[in-house]
């Protein structure tokens, strides 16, 4: 098998279909571009020793998108035929005219991925030589995993899947550029239940909304954790639910990076969103503390704190080769020993920031959920980069506080400042030992100066490949693939409680 996943044979056929079906679409004095998407998606899932009926999904379209006079117009069609394709970029060019008579900004191409420099490439997920199973060894190792964690009468619930979604994606411009990206995300999933004495308790593999997600074949599978962990899971539910609650006070943090991931991508990802920061989240999603003018100067985090955004790292969940506007992926350094530099914009937020007297390089980030929405700032793969500290010496120098991991539930305000996170599991450390397993475990804080309490981070043998498949923005909204990578992170002074307060 080859390093790189390939498309089948109708996927295609049918970018064949596609590519002349736009053969002759014309739009006169115009810049537009094409994006195609083909996605197909499998969920095998066993639930307390049965297994549920294979869910399968297939959605095939696209968007034109029309840039004339200083307007913008987009228009998605599932008909490819040429006809389709063509009525699809007449209502761009329309919408487009209609935009140019009062723009949000002036602009004009060309931006990035609009010029011929930057219209042409291929990219592919990886594979790693690991095929996926047959469809019965999969639901096979799901109920073995199932079974596994039926312990005892104490396991009330119980629920092994793998989703298994590929895609591949054709970006077709008016000066004869292509882009061509295929995908594979992988998503394993683990929950138990249990009920001890009155108390419920759950323990995941990665959380309730699958952290542990990535690009690849089975390998991702096998690192997991999915197989041999039914009953390790389990186990970890019964001592949840015979723990006592967390304590309540002023104690350090040590956040281990499935609890990390979560952090980074709400206090971090979103307030860094050019747009939400431009003002087009508002009324939806709420906006940002951040300025367009903090970027160069204000001091986001500790000098512990580098943020990357990164798509080129292949194997991470929102790895590609170019956003939706055809930008070139590229890693870019947004927060370096804490000093705030580079926001997460695309280039028509980029642009938008320059009209309004704000140089802001772009980074690769339109993307769009679907072949129906228009791309929008997302981030990618967003990471924070390990630091020097083995986990034993994070644990060693905690005198008095707690190691969470496995987040279980947010909040955060609309500008993406004051937060509260719940996880899972937690474990309390005294004088630099790990003392017992403890419940319901919860923090808080404010993204503009919880960051500074950045003390200590985990070297690169600690770094975790984590993200969500289910990040949420947009009006109409979008719900799109993240990934996050990160070293567990020791926090000082954190106002930590239990779930009675």
């Amino acid at each position: 098998m080859s390093d790189h996943f390939s498309p089948g044979p109708a996927t295609l056929a049918t970018l064949d279909r596609i590519r002349s079906s736009a053969a002759g679409l014309r739009c006169p004095d115009a810049f537009w571009s094409l994006r195609a998407v083909v996605e197909q998606s499998q969920v095998f899932t066993v639930r307390r020793g049965v297994g549920e009926p294979l869910a399968e999904s297939a959605d095939t379209g696209v968007m034109l998108t029309v840039i004339q006079g200083g307007g913008l117009g987009y228009a998605a069609t599932a008909d490819l035929s040429p006809g389709g394709l063509q009525r699809a970029l007449d209502e761009a060019l329309a919408w487009a005219k209609t935009c140019a008579q009062a723009p949000v900004f002036p602009f004009k191409p060309p931006l990035p991925g609009t010029d011929e420099a930057t219209t042409a490439g291929r990219w592919s997920a990886p594979n790693i030589g690991t095929p996926m199973p047959t469809t019965a060894d999969l639901f096979d190792l799901l109920r073995a995993e199932d079974a596994a964690a039926a312990l005892d009468a104490r396991i009330v619930d119980r629920s092994a899947s793998v989703n298994v979604t590929q895609a591949t994606r054709l970006r077709l411009t008016s000066l004869g550029g292509e882009q061509v990206q295929h995908h594979r995300w992988v998503i394993p999933s683990l929950a138990v239940t249990a009920h001890v004495d009155g108390v419920t308790q759950t323990r995941s593999l990665a959380g309730n909304y699958n952290g542990f997600c990535r690009q690849g074949g089975f390998e991702v599978v096998l690192e997991s954790g999915l197989i041999g962990g039914g009953a390790r899971i389990a186990d970890e539910a019964i001592a949840l639910a015979q723990a006592p609650e967390c304590p309540t006070g002023t104690l350090d943090l040590l956040a281990m990076p499935d609890q990390m991931m979560l952090q980074i991508h709400e206090s971090i990802g979103h307030p860094l969103e050019l747009d939400r920061i431009l003002g087009d989240e508002r009324n939806f999603a709420g906006t940002s503390f951040v300025t367009p003018d903090m970027f160069g100067r204000y001091a986001y985090g500790s000098e512990q704190l580098t943020i990357t955004c990164d798509p080129t790292i292949e194997h991470e969940f929102a790895a590609f080769g170019f956003d939706d506007e055809g930008t070139r992926a590229e890693r870019a350094v947004l927060i370096e020993r804490g000093c705030l530099l580079r926001p997460i914009g695309g280039a028509m937020s980029a642009a938008r920031a320059a009209a309004e007297g704000y140089s802001l390089k772009p980074v690769a980030c339109a993307r769009a959920s679907a072949w129906w929405r228009a791309p929008i700032d997302r981030m990618p793969n967003l990471n924070l980069e390990p630091g020097d500290s083995t986990l034993e010496q994070l644990i060693g120098s905690i005198d008095d506080g707690i190691l969470v991991r496995t987040n279980l539930s947010w909040s955060i305000d609309d500008s993406r400042d004051k937060f509260q996170f719940g996880c899972e599991w937690a474990e309390r450390i005294r004088h630099g030992q790990r003392v017992g397993v403890v419940r319901n475990p919860n923090y808080r804080g404010r993204s503009a100066s919880f960051w500074r309490s950045l003390d200590q981070v985990g070297n690169a043998q600690t770094v975790q490949v984590m993200g969500t498949p289910y990040c949420g923005k947009g009006e109409p909204g979008q719900v799109i693939r993240v990934g996050h990578a990160s070293p567990p992170c020791l926090f000082r002074g954190v106002e930590v409680f239990g779930g009675g307060h």
